[in-house]
C-alpha cells in the first residue's frame, strides 16, 4: 500500500509540473533513443561491409599483383618491381593444378577493360565493369543467370565474341525486363552475341553488382586490353572454409616458382576473405561499442537533469514534508515517495525513448541501413531506470532527512 500511494503522489505531482516532467524526460528520452539508434547505425554498418565482403564469393581468396590493383591497361609499379609483378594465364594454369594446390577448387582470372561502350538499335551504354574471365567465375563470386548460359572454357579457347550482361546493363541497352539472349551487342570494334543474363544481386554498398559486362578472357586481351596486359588479379576457390589458410599457403608457393621476392616481399599478394571478414567484425565490434558509448553520454546527462529537478521539487514541497512528517510519515515513506518519482520520470522517458529509437532506426542514416539490436533496448532502458534511481537517491534522501519543525517554518 505505502508503494501504491507514492506512486499515485508522484504522477499526481508529474501531472501538476506537466512542462518541468516533461523537459527532465527529454534528456532521457534522448538518451535512451541515442543509444539505440547508434548502436543500430553500427550493426548496420558492419552487416553492409560484411555483405560487401561475402559478394566475393564463398570461400574466396584473391591474388593481386603487389604494386596495386592498377587498371585495365596498367601495370601498377612500386619501387623495383618491373615486369615480374604481372599475373598471367599461365599463373591461372599453375594454380588449376590439383596435385600442387590439393585445396583450390576453381581459378578464375579477372581483366577489366576500361572504356568499353555498348550499343544496340541506337542505345548506348558504358557498363561500370567490362570483365574478361573464365566459366568459373560465374561459380566463384555467385552470379546466378536469369536466362540463357555462361560462356564456357571452349568459348575462352576459341576467343569466341560473346558476352553475359548484368541486369542493369540490359536496362540500359534494351530495356527494363527485357530479355536480351540471343542479340548482338557491338562492344567496341566487335560485334558480340549475348548468351546469357545475370541474376539480379545489387549493390553491395558501394557498387552497384548488376552494372557489368563479362566476356571470355581471350576476346578481352586480343581487342579491349592487350595481350601483354597485366591480369587485374585472380580469383580462387578453396574447398571449404576450413581449408582457406592451407589454400592460399599452396598458392603463395606455386607462384613463388614463377614470381621475384624483392626486399624479402613476393610480388604478388594472397587476400583471404576470412581473414577479412574476422577483422572486419572485429574493427564493427569496437566501432559499434564506440557509438554506443557516445550516446550513453547523453543518458548521464539525462540523469543530472532529473537530480537538478529533483531538488527543486524537494525545495518547493518543503512544508509539505514538514505536515506529512507531523501526522506520522516515516523518514523511509519521503524517500520512497521521491525516489519514486525520479524512477517514474525515468521510466517514462526511457519508454518513449525506446519507441523514438525504433522509430529512427526504420531510417537510413548516411547511405547506412540500420539493424537493431535487442539487447541495445533492454540496455539502454535498463540503464535509464539505473539512472533515475542513482540521481534520485541524493534529493529523496535530503526530504527524508528534514525536520519536521524546520521544515514547516520553512517559507
Amino acid at each position: 500500500m505505502r508503494i501504491r500511494e507514492s506512486v499515485r503522489i508522484a504522477i499526481r505531482a508529474i501531472l501538476a509540473n506537466g512542462l518541468r516532467s516533461a523537459l527532465t524526460m527529454l534528456g532521457i528520452l534522448i538518451g535512451v533513443g541515442a543509444v539505440i539508434m547508434l548502436v543500430a547505425v553500427g550493426n548496420g554498418s558492419a552487416a553492409a561491409v560484411q555483405r560487401q565482403i561475402q559478394s566475393l564469393g564463398t570461400n574466396t581468396l584473391i591474388v593481386n599483383r603487389q604494386g596495386g590493383f592498377g587498371g585495365a591497361g596498367g601495370r601498377a609499379r612500386t619501387g623495383t618491381i618491373s615486369r615480374g609483378t604481372d599475373l598471367t594465364l599461365r599463373d591461372v594454369a599453375a594454380l588449376r593444378d590439383t596435385s600442387a594446390n590439393p585445396d583450390v577448387k576453381a581459378v578464375a582470372p579477372t581483366l577489366d577493360a576500361a572504356g568499353v561502350t555498348g550499343a544496340y538499335q541506337g542505345s548506348t551504354y558504358s557498363p561500370a565493369l567490362f570483365i574478361g574471365t573464365t566459366a568459373a567465375y560465374a561459380e566463384i563470386r555467385n552470379y546466378p543467370l536469369a536466362s540463357g548460359r555462361f560462356f564456357t572454357d571452349q568459348d575462352v579457347a576459341d576467343h569466341a565474341r560473346v558476352v553475359v550482361l548484368g541486369q542493369t546493363v540490359v536496362t540500359n541497352l534494351f530495356g527494363a525486363g527485357a530479355d536480351p539472349v540471343g542479340a548482338t551487342v557491338k562492344f567496341g570494334p566487335l560485334n558480340m552475341q549475348v548468351v546469357g543474363m545475370l541474376a539480379r544481386k545489387g549493390t553491395n554498398g558501394a557498387q552497384d553488382q548488376d552494372d557489368v559486362v563479362m566476356a571470355p578472357v581471350t576476346i578481352v586481351q586480343d581487342t579491349f586490353a592487350g595481350v601483354n596486359t597485366s591480369l587485374n588479379n585472380i580469383t580462387v576457390e578453396a574447398r571449404s572454409r576450413s581449408v582457406m589458410d592451407a589454400a592460399a599457403s599452396e598458392i603463395t608457393s606455386t607462384l613463388l616458382g614463377t614470381h621475384r621476392i624483392t626486399n624479402g616481399t613476393p610480388d604478388f599478394s594472397v587476400l583471404n576473405q576470412g581473414t577479412l571478414l574476422q577483422a572486419s567484425s572485429s574493427t564493427s565490434g569496437v566501432f559499434t561499442v564506440l557509438l554506443g558509448a557516445v550516446a550513453a553520454i547523453s543518458l548521464l546527462v539525462g540523469g543530472i537533469g532529473v537530480m537538478n529537478i529533483m531538488l527543486v521539487t524537494v525545495t518547493e514541497r518543503t512544508r509539505e514534508i514538514g505536515i506529512r512528517k507531523a501526522v506520522g510519515a516515516t523518514k523511509s515513506d519521503i524517500l520512497t515517495q521521491f525516489l519514486v518519482e525520479a524512477v517514474l520520470l525515468s521510466v517514462l522517458g526511457g519508454l518513449v525513448g525506446v519507441a523514438g529509437g525504433l522509430i529512427g532506426s526504420r531510417f537510413k542514416v548516411v547511405g547506412v541501413t540500420p539493424v537493431v539490436a535487442p539487447y541495445s533496448v533492454f540496455l539502454a532502458f535498463g540503464v535509464a531506470v539505473v539512472v533515475g534511481l542513482f540521481f534520485g537517491i541524493y534529493p529523496a534522501n535530503r526530504a527524508a532527512s528534514m525536520r519536521p519543525i524546520e521544515a514547516l517554518r520553512y517559507e
